[in-house]
């Protein structure tokens, strides 16, 4: 039976060969898996702000722009290289706070995403596939033998990304 590796709100796991990355809950949380089909080496990140303010509160996952980094430091010392990398996303589908007007201040879900695809482009790497908005909450998996993610919801067929 194939070993399931479970990322909570916040984390990041890698896994190399086999096995399968999941994480749950991803409301306005962006869930981000990163994959190098060469070595079969794979990611998966749950950040829930678009970057740090400040000191921030010293985890570097909750936040898009260090934990990213930090996830490509790490996987690049097992091998990874970006050029390789393929990227997919699910999340930032509930809208946390309702704010007057049509600012995104408070649509941190939108803001996630904008943040994820900022740097993703910034870097280099490519995101071939994505679900994110709407208004519900989504739980993602990653097979690291074959790269293929998938995205269930309660109430609606699974996607296949």
């Amino acid at each position: 039976m194939d070993k399931q590796i479970t990322v909570g709100i916040a984390d990041m796991k890698f896994a190399r060969q086999e096995g399968t990355l999941i994480t749950y809950a991803l409301g306005s949380c962006i869930g981000i898996c990163l994959y190098d089909p060469m070595i079969k080496l794979g990611a998966l990140v749950h950040i829930m702000l678009p970057e740090v303010y400040g000191s921030g509160d010293g985890n570097i996952f909750k936040y898009a722009d260090t934990g990213l980094a930090e996830t490509f430091r790490k996987i690049e010392i097992l091998g990874a290289r970006k050029p390789r990398l393929i990227a997919k996303i699910a999340g930032g589908g509930a809208k946390m706070f309702e704010l007057q007007g049509n600012s995104t201040l408070g649509n941190i879900g939108a803001r996630n995403i904008i943040s994820v695809k900022q740097i993703l482009q910034k870097e280099g790497i490519r995101l071939a596939a994505l679900d994110v908005g709407e208004n519900y909450a989504r739980t993602m998996s990653m097979d690291v033998s074959t790269g293929q993610v998938k995205i269930r919801t309660y109430g609606r067929a699974e996607i296949v990304l």
